[in-house]
């Protein structure tokens, strides 16, 4: 891990196109600012964290055949 200090309106640049600029720093918070390409997700760590949680979980349902043909049926 890289720790490294940075003071209000400093940045890091990463792989030379995200930029993460510090824009606040009140009461104990930091406010960040990302510049980062459209195709680059950023998530918040806990809600990447659920997320792949639920895609687990999805992933590992085993679907009961005859409940999917009532589910069809009701469908059409």
């Amino acid at each position: 891990m890289l720790i490294l200090s940075r003071k209000k309106g400093e940045s890091i640049i990463i792989d030379g196109n995200i930029e993460i600029k510090v824009l606040e720093i009140q009461d104990g918070k930091v406010q960040i600012g990302i510049d980062a390409p459209k195709n680059v997700d950023i998530f918040r760590k806990e809600l990447y964290k659920s997320i792949q949680e639920e895609n687990i979980e999805a992933a590992n349902i085993r679907l009961d055949m005859d409940q999917v043909s009532q589910i069809w049926k009701k469908k059409k």
